[in-house]
């Protein structure tokens, strides 16, 4: 091979990075998730003519979402090294990735909240509300149940995005298969490392969505 290594070599190291990928995605989806919801809940209730209006607070929000969803990742990750350095103590690694990763990721994450409460049966809304339920009540009762299916739809999309962001996050050496593919594929002129990344991340993508469409289906089922 090119790189002078042999795939005897070259395997742990694949799989070292297939690990370092999952471990970020997984970490990122967490945070995501727990960022993401209650900010998707809050843009949803707040709008004007929303459970609890608060119009001024909606635009804020809205504001600082559209700014983050509007930066291109690759600059996200630079702007962030500060940040990610005082946080976790270093800019290196699967550990520090996940936090410009987390941060480029909710924003997105977010209005996919907001667009699947918007969904739901407005009517329900107001039944619970006319029985004198409180805001509590039409987010547990309401609004998070029925829009399962399309938050969980949203989870799986987010996911196959945030395995883009972690093999991008390989520039800034994240680890991962995209620091992989770009030490020993890229500034080694190695082909057949480029293209064993690519075949993991696609078969990596192809896993998360089947079973993301599995959950779904099965909960729309149920339902």
């Amino acid at each position: 091979m090119r790189s002078g290594m042999s795939w005897d070599e070259l395997w742990p190291l694949l799989w070292n990075a297939t690990l370092e990928t999952l471990y970020m995605v997984v970490l990122a989806t967490l945070f995501t998730v727990l960022i993401g919801l209650p900010l998707g809940v809050v843009l949803f209730i707040s709008r004007r003519g929303g459970v609890l209006p608060l119009p001024r607070l909606h635009g804020i929000l809205g504001a600082i979402i559209n700014i983050g969803r509007s930066l291109p990742f690759v600059v996200l990750l630079v702007a962030l090294i500060p940040f990610t350095r005082l946080i976790i103590g270093t800019t290196l690694g699967s550990t520090a990735a996940v936090v410009p990763i987390t941060i480029g990721a909710f924003p997105f994450f977010a209005r996919i909240v907001e667009t699947a409460l918007d969904e739901v049966d407005k009517g329900r809304i107001e039944a619970i509300l006319s029985m004198g339920g409180s805001v509590r009540h039409v987010i547990g009762k309401v609004l998070l149940p029925e829009a399962l299916p399309s938050l969980l739809a949203g989870i799986t999309l987010t996911m196959v995005m945030l395995i883009g962001f972690s093999s991008m996050a390989g520039v800034i050496g994240g680890g991962g298969l995209g620091d992989l593919a770009i030490r020993y594929g890229y500034q080694r002129f190695n082909n057949e490392m480029m293209a064993a990344t690519v075949v993991v991340l696609i078969v990596m993508v192809q896993g998360v969505q089947s079973l993301g469409n599995l959950l779904v289906r099965s909960l729309s089922h149920r339902r």
